[in-house]
């Protein structure tokens, strides 16, 4: 990654360029600092050091980790978008996002391996994560540094995510937003629940269409709580459809819910222009608003 020093940026300390200018983490600064990975003109210079107007600052970095125990899971894979930086992967459900001590080989991190033919070289980096049974837009990153920047990003207008309900019953307003801290249930469980002692949570809500027992919801997050919209929705009377931890398990949709993250939109961090993707409301849910 290179940059050359503008008259404004003339001055500064390396250190600072590399960390405010072209938004390179602390970890990955310091590891390329010891390595000799940081240079001024192709010349390895110490961090502290002061730039001058057009130079040209570079730094290199690390190569991908090598391949761990990871076992490929040949299944199809939908990529509405991918560039040289990152993918943005369709997420069927139920598929867990990550691989873990409970889902080894069946999850998305597996899937995205096979897809790519198990490259050596392969290291997954996640930059939001869906549960297992909520399905639509995620986006991957192929490195470290677009990683960084894409989760800097997370609930700022640069980087919105817009998520597809259906619920129980009707909501109270047609539109509105919940303001209602989350914590943790208890250290056992998974569950989070409102509490006056939880995180800050808020969530905008527009309810796009009602039947005579469910809503379709269009849902926006301004902070990202495990399970803030079932959590939200419950909390207004409305549990998402099929939501085994806060509403009723349905059998039409096995293993998952009617959760669904439908667009992101988002300024490309590194190509600095605007990206939207949409994934339209999954049939399973459609259906259960006939």
């Amino acid at each position: 990654m290179e940059h050359v020093i503008t008259a404004e940026e003339a001055g500064m300390r390396l250190r600072d360029v590399l960390r405010r200018v072209m938004g390179v983490s602390y970890s990955a600064m310091k590891s390329a600092k010891w390595d000799g990975r940081i240079t001024l003109d192709g010349v390895v210079t110490p961090v502290d050091a002061f730039v001058r107007q057009g130079q040209l600052l570079a730094i290199r970095f690390a190569p991908n980790a090598p391949a761990y125990a990871l076992k490929p899971w040949d299944v199809p894979l939908l990529i509405p978008y991918e560039d040289e930086h990152l993918y943005v992967i369709d997420k069927p459900a139920p598929m867990a996002s990550q691989s873990s001590a409970k889902h080894p080989d069946d999850t998305l991190e597996n899937a995205l391996y096979a897809h790519l033919g198990c490259p050596a070289d392969f290291v997954y980096r996640p930059v939001n994560r869906l549960d297992k049974g909520t399905s639509g837009l995620m986006i991957v990153a192929k490195d470290g540094h677009t990683q960084h920047l894409l989760q800097k990003l997370l609930h700022s207008d640069d980087f919105a995510r817009t998520y597809l309900a259906v619920v129980e019953g009707h909501l109270p307003q047609r539109q509105g937003v919940v303001d209602a801290p989350i914590a943790k249930e208890d250290a056992a469980s998974i569950r989070r629940l409102v509490h006056k002692d939880g995180k800050p949570s808020v969530t905008h809500y527009e309810v796009l269409l009602e039947t005579a027992r469910r809503s379709l919801v269009q849902l926006r997050l301004e902070t990202g709580r495990t399970h803030q919209i079932r959590v939200h929705m419950a909390h207004l009377g409305c549990p998402v459809c099929g939501d085994f931890l806060y509403g009723t398990e349905l059998p039409e949709l096995p293993g998952r819910f009617a959760l669904h993250s439908h667009a992101l939109t988002l300024t490309h961090p590194m190509t600095m222009e605007g990206l939207r993707i949409v994934s339209p409301l999954p049939e399973a849910l459609r259906a259960l608003l006939d």
